[in-house]
């Protein structure tokens, strides 16, 4: 029977019309359909630079321990260069598609990109949310990198961004054999439900100018309430947009709450917001531009709710400055973030989660290079490694969430790259 099963996928490789030239397509088809005999494997669009790429959606468990509970469909996105070449394995935190990540390229490495379980794609409906919990995901890459390691000889490499990059650093922590090196970018590891530290930073970071510049800007915005709403129902309107869960006066609170935190984390600059006595048009188009209103749309809404569990559950979160509006505030009544949390769900929030993650990687935590942009909201609650650790912690200073290797001073990509070269034992990065 499995010699059948394998003409037949031979025939299908043969006759699809993506089928290349490349000697190696079969032969890494077959093995993949022998490591993941349940998925379904479909050849795709190479990403630039590699020979071969497939999209998997494997039967994931939903309970790694108790497998009989069910499964879900999982997708992940394999990128093929060489067998003996590096493998990064991309550790996205919410859903993804076939993106070729900064470190392949660094490493021009063959590539695992894996959407988190229950976002995007891998989202089953409903959701059983108690199996959405860091320790299942790991699971998740524990068993894909351990069935391609039979593939690929080469070195790995997990990669992340934001909540990415966290669940890098949580997969290190759980499993720290199963890859060579970890380049967390952007990584929080946030200490509580509401950390303190992301409002501390906005209250610090900058200019005492730029500061009370936002602190004007969010006041002029519910100062002008109607005349912005107008332009916010206009806006939703022309871009098809609903807003039944989260009402229009009440998104536009939550984004004026929002926007000291956004304006840091995306690198706003103070010459660009709109002065007190500009139009409610250009206050709303600013607003828009730093926050982007549509996070409260019913879509976006619904999309977020994953992310929303998880960080009121076990992953902490930041929590609102009501003072430089509090006087303004017709809705918002509470700093917590529990607002768009899954309706009748219960929410108990671990404290301890997190604090044993950062444990260790802050003091065993050794070839984790960290990427950073000093002015980044979520820099605040990034982790201090032990200076005795071999581990490499880079900054931008004036850096934001968007922060890459490619954004740093050539003398400190060189470093990068020397760290690289000598944790994954090649030569000439």
């Amino acid at each position: 029977m499995k010699k059948v099963q394998s003409l037949l996928v031979l025939l299908y490789i043969v006759l699809s019309p993506q089928y290349g030239a490349a000697q190696t397509a079969s032969t890494l088809f077959l093995k993949l359909t022998e490591l993941f005999p349940k998925a379904e494997i479909t050849l795709i669009d190479n990403l630039e630079g590699y020979s071969e790429s497939y999209q998997l959606i494997l039967e994931e468990p939903l309970d790694h321990l108790n497998p009989q509970k069910g499964t879900f469909k999982h997708y992940i996105y394999l990128s093929h260069l060489d067998f003996n070449k590096p493998m990064v394995i991309e550790t996205h935190g919410y859903n993804t598609g076939n993106i070729k990540s900064e470190v392949s390229k660094l490493l021009n490495a063959n590539q695992v990109a894996v959407e988190y379980r229950f976002y995007g794609k891998s989202r089953p409906e409903p959701i059983q949310w108690e199996y959405l919990t860091n320790d299942q995901a790991v699971e998740d890459y524990h068993d894909i990198v351990s069935k391609l390691k039979h593939l690929y000889s080469g070195k790995w490499i997990s990669t992340g961004i934001s909540k990415g990059g966290e669940t890098a650093l949580i997969y290190k922590s759980k499993y720290p054999n199963d890859v060579d090196v970890a380049m967390p970018y952007v990584a929080p590891l946030i200490n509580t439900q509401e950390d303190p530290r992301t409002i501390e930073h906005t209250r610090t970071v900058g200019t005492p100018e730029c500061r009370e510049k936002i602190k004007a800007f969010q006041r002029a915005v519910l100062e002008n309430r109607e005349a912005v709403l107008k332009e916010f129902t206009q806006y939703a309107v022309a871009k098809k947009m609903t807003f039944t869960e989260v009402s229009f006066n009440e998104a536009l609170e939550y984004a004026v709450l929002e926007f000291p935190f956004s304006f840091w984390q995306w690198g706003g600059k103070c010459d660009a917001i709109p002065p007190v006595t500009a139009s409610a048009k250009e206050l709303f188009e600013y607003l828009d531009n730093i926050v982007g209103v549509r996070t409260y749309n019913d879509k976006m809404y619904f999309n977020y709710l994953p992310s929303y569990y998880q960080h009121l559950t076990e992953l902490g979160y930041y929590g609102f400055d009501l003072s430089p509006v509090a006087d303004l505030l017709q809705i918002v009544r509470s700093s917590s973030n529990d607002r768009f949390a899954p309706k009748g769900v219960v929410i108990k929030y671990n404290p301890k989660y997190i604090k044993k993650v950062r444990k260790y990687v802050e003091n065993k935590g050794d070839k984790i290079l960290y990427i950073y942009g000093g002015y980044d909201t979520w820099y605040s609650c990034s982790p201090t490694p032990d200076p005795k650790l071999d581990a490499l912690k880079m900054v931008l200073p004036t850096g934001s969430h968007s922060t890459r290797v490619k954004d740093f001073p050539e003398k400190d990509q060189q470093l990068i790259m020397k760290t690289l070269s000598k944790w994954l034992e090649i030569e000439n990065l």
